[in-house]
């Protein structure tokens, strides 16, 4: 939980108010209308998002992220179950992922879900494997993102996601693949915030999309097929894409 709030009140932690989690409050801040056509810009050519579909977070006064096994009103029923089952063996006292931004979208005619997972300096790429928890529900993301790797490799070589490195990636990848799978189109955009000054003490902010672009894939080297980025994923289900995008959001400007 990153703010706490009652009926008049939101108070955030001092982390919340800089980099890439304030500028995702404040993108979804902005006018419905212009937060969609954004949203849009960032999944074209193969999606698209209106002003009535539904995200979250929701701004500063609504800055909760959404867990998906929790969050009924992205996907059909029974589908949050479904994620929670597959991810965790004791559901009690533990998380499934948190994202950044989630929003409902349309793919062609079809309703999807584009997830974005958001980073402003190249701290914030990890290596780093999953700390250990609950024995059983350890097991079970193991379990669960072995075989999301082995459905990945199916559609094309070279998928290496594990709970033991790279585990924030793998698990974003791990997500979109059941979502996929259990046939919801989806969309994870992998989003670089330019110019974030502020962040200098954690890492190097990032000065282009280019830097950001390369940033990203050094960082899921090894992990994610070079291929897989930008394009078109299916085996069976329905399609998935993998998008790299930059935002260049400013406190100053507001834009």
């Amino acid at each position: 939980m990153n703010a706490s709030h009652d009926e008049n009140t939101v108070v955030y932690h001092k982390r919340d108010l800089r980099g890439s989690r304030l500028r995702f409050l404040m993108l979804t801040s902005t006018p419905r209308e212009r937060l969609a056509e954004i949203l849009t810009q960032l999944a074209s050519p193969w999606a698209s998002v209106g002003p009535h579909d539904h995200w979250m977070p929701g701004g500063f006064l609504d800055p909760y992220e959404a867990k998906l096994g929790e969050c009924p009103h992205f996907l059909p029923a029974g589908l949050p179950q479904k994620l929670t089952d597959w991810w965790l063996k004791v559901p009690e006292g533990a998380n499934t992922p948190n994202w950044d931004l989630v929003s409902t979208c349309k793919v062609g005619d079809e309703p999807g879900l584009m997830l974005i997972e958001g980073k402003a300096h190249s701290g914030e790429c990890k290596k780093d494997g999953k700390p250990a928890g609950n024995a059983e529900n350890d097991k079970q993301i193991k379990g669960a993102i072995d075989e999301a790797k082995q459905g990945l490799n199916a559609i094309t070589s070279g998928w290496q996601i594990s709970s033991e490195s790279c585990y924030q990636l793998s698990n974003r990848f791990a997500w979109a693949w059941k979502l996929s799978k259990l046939g919801v189109p989806t969309i994870l955009v992998y989003l670089g915030f330019l110019h974030a000054a502020e962040m200098r003490d954690q890492g190097k902010p990032f000065d282009s999309g280019e830097e950001w672009k390369r940033c990203i894939q050094d960082h899921a080297s090894g992990v994610v097929p070079p291929g897989a980025w930008n394009c078109r994923l299916q085996a069976f289900g329905a399609p998935m894409w993998a998008l790299i995008r930059s935002l260049d959001l400013q406190w100053a400007t507001g834009s």
